[in-house]
């Protein structure tokens, strides 16, 4: 009994390793790309049992198709573990140059039906962010916050039931902003062109496309995420990119966002900066995210205690002092035709499902 049960967990955990290899947008297969470290810790387990349990070449055989389970998973999450070179290094400021070229910021999915507001506003107080970018909010959660948003200069809410609302608010100087709706029409996206307090412009990113669940497939969100990375190349100005990307740092749709958009990750050599599902500490994942290109540079980075939700928040500290940033972080990796390809084919299959074709 104890080899079928090892042989059945084996398949399992090698078909669904082989299928998360694949390009299907497939929400049964994509959904495989968020749990590598969980599956890697199942595969490890089950090797232990098969030497213990199984002999002969059948315990051989498993024991290798687990290793090469391992070998992929850990392939994939390595530069997400602090065994990874750094790709982008902290820098050190003085207070002169920190109230002026650095400002702190907040991305946090609030989970719409969580009612604690009073503990997501003591979060807001303790942190006192420059710049904020909340996801799930409807206009309950509008409504607790507005008090709070009063103190800061610009504000922008699209409060939604659907748990795509979206909530920015800042006390930076803002030029111009924009709200799209790049893959649905319920599921908006935020476009901010920004001044720091010393009048250095930036353009922040704000994201929250839809997961891969059932009936739904990812083409929407790897569409709307390879636009916004066309987007921010476009760019002459640091971008900041941050949100719940409902994808990880280590898939191919975010690490193709990431060479197409010129970006660096402060996370890679440092470790997962996990923040879903809040509830599980051990097998959580990164969802929420903030990218940047290599001319702004980062003081820290954070993923803070629960307030409630699914999710936990994140705060980093960035500075645009072109200068600083290119001493301190890695150039970009650069993006090939494969990535332009890739990128143009996800466009193309959003437009695709859209149209109805």
């Amino acid at each position: 009994m104890a080899n079928i049960i090892i042989g059945i967990i084996t398949a399992f955990l090698l078909t669904i390793t082989a299928a998360s290899a694949t390009e299907t947008s497939f929400w049964w297969v994509r959904m495989w790309d968020f749990p590598r470290f969980m599956i890697a810790c199942v595969s490890l387990i089950t090797m232990i049992c098969a030497f213990i349990f199984m002999s002969g070449g059948t315990r051989w055989t498993v024991m290798l198709a687990l290793a090469a389970v391992i070998g992929w998973q850990a392939y994939r999450i390595f530069p997400y573990t602090p065994l990874a070179a750094k790709e982008v290094a902290f820098a050190t400021v003085d207070d002169d140059v920190k109230q002026t070229q650095c400002f702190k910021v907040l991305s946090f999915n609030v989970l719409q039906t969580n009612r604690n507001y009073r503990a997501t506003l003591d979060m807001l107080e303790r942190e006192d962010p420059d710049l904020v970018l909340l996801l799930e909010t409807d206009q309950k959660w509008v409504d607790a916050l507005a008090p709070f948003m009063e103190k800061y200069r610009f504000r922008e809410t699209v409060p939604l039931d659907n748990l795509y609302g979206l909530t920015f608010f800042t006390r930076l100087p803002v030029t111009r902003h924009e709200v799209r709706y790049i893959a649905e029409q319920d599921t908006p996206s935020i476009f901010v062109w920004m001044e720091t307090h010393e009048g250095k412009p930036f353009h922040f990113i704000g994201l929250h496309p839809r997961p891969p669940v059932p009936g739904q497939n990812t083409e929407n969100r790897d569409g709307e995420i390879a636009i916004a990375a066309k987007l921010a190349a476009e760019e002459h100005v640091p971008v900041l990119a941050m949100g719940d990307f409902n994808d990880v740092a280590w898939s191919k749709t975010s690490q193709t966002f990431k060479r197409i958009g010129g970006y660096v990750d402060p996370r890679i050599g440092r470790g997962f900066y996990a923040t879903f599902p809040a509830y599980w500490p051990i097998f959580r994942w990164p969802l929420d995210h903030m990218f940047i290109t290599p001319n702004i540079a980062i003081t820290e980075i954070n993923v803070l205690r629960s307030t409630g939700s699914d999710h936990l928040p994140v705060t980093a500290t960035f500075c645009i002092q072109k200068q600083l940033a290119r001493k301190l972080n890695d150039d970009p990796e650069d993006a090939d035709a494969e990535d332009r390809q890739d990128a143009n084919e996800m466009i193309e299959k959003m437009v695709d499902k859209n149209s109805g074709s």
